[in-house]
Formats: C-alpha cells, structure tokens, sequence
C-alpha cells in the first residue's frame, strides 16, 4: 500500500488503545486535502527524489527549481493560514512534514536540494517547528538513523558513505 493509503487507514484505528484522538481526514475537507496532497507529492515529497537521483544536469535543475517553487507557495500560504487546509492539522501536514523534517540534515545536501535552507523559510520553519513538538512526535523522530539510512544506503550519489556531523537544529519552540 502506499503511505496515503496506509494513514488513511489508521486515520482513527488507534483511537482507542492511546493514540491522541482526532480525525485527520475529515469528509468536508477532503476535497482541499487532496488537492494540495497532490501537489506536495509531486513536487516536495517525490521532487526531493527526483531532484537527487537525476542523471541528467536539465532534469535535476527542472525537478529542483520545482521543489523551491512549491516550499515557495507553501511559505506564502503559511502566512495567512496555521496549517495546509486552514486552522486544523491534517494529513496533509503530516505527509509534508515528514519531507520537511529531513529538508536541512538530508535533502539540502544529499539530494542538491540546496537553494535554500527549510530554516530560511520563516513560516515553514515554524510549522515544522510546531508538527516536531506536537505530542508524541519528536520522540519518532531519530536525526541519527535518518542521516545514517540516506548517506549510507545511495552509492551511487555517496560512494563513500561519509554522513555529514550537523546541521544543528534547534527544534524547539
């Protein structure tokens, strides 16, 4: 199954052995969460990728330039709005968090996605600020395994395997 899919799924599944309740894909939104679900997929989540797997020096300036335009929209509707799809978290920010929280410690170097920092973008910053101190989720998050998995796992764009010491983030809010 692929990962929308899979949190649809669990979408309230947990509610009643701990997890925080809450309905992340509520029916009257779905429309928005689609729509903008389907431009995160294609140009942040899979545009890291396709960004840092390129062969080709147009393809991967084309797929990054994607990449910087849509953090772009994002950082513009961040500021009018707290979350994707107005003033509740939903799927959407969860799926484009998990992109943003690798941005700066594996996207920006290991895959060229090095326009700009995720720290350059004040309101995404904050968003992912906020998503990582939301309870129960920074404890999942491991800067160690990510950065060890990425650097370690692609040979053929690190031959030697060196992991990179920081960046430092200051994650807290």
């Amino acid at each position: 199954n692929e990962s929308s899919e899979i949190m649809w799924m669990l979408n309230a599944a947990f509610d009643e052995i701990g997890a925080l309740a809450g309905d992340y894909s509520p029916e009257a939104l779905m429309p928005e969460i689609d729509a903008i679900n389907e431009k995160v997929y294609h140009n942040v989540n899979n545009g890291v990728y396709k960004a840092g797997f390129a062969t080709d020096q147009i393809v991967y300036e084309e797929e990054v330039q994607n990449v910087f335009k849509t953090l772009d929209e994002l950082e513009e509707l961040l500021a009018k709005q707290a979350y994707l799809v107005g003033d509740q978290i939903t799927e959407a920010d969860w799926r484009l968090f998990t992109t943003l929280i690798r941005f700066d410690s594996v996207y920006y170097g290991h895959f060229k996605c090095n326009i700009r920092n995720l720290t350059d973008y004040p309101n995404l910053w904050r968003y992912t600020k906020e998503l990582y101190n939301y309870p129960g989720v920074a404890e999942t998050v491991d800067f160690k395994h990510i950065k060890e998995h990425y650097y370690r796992s692609h040979k053929t764009i690190n031959p030697n395997g060196i992991v990179p010491f920081g960046p430092e983030l200051d994650l807290n809010i």
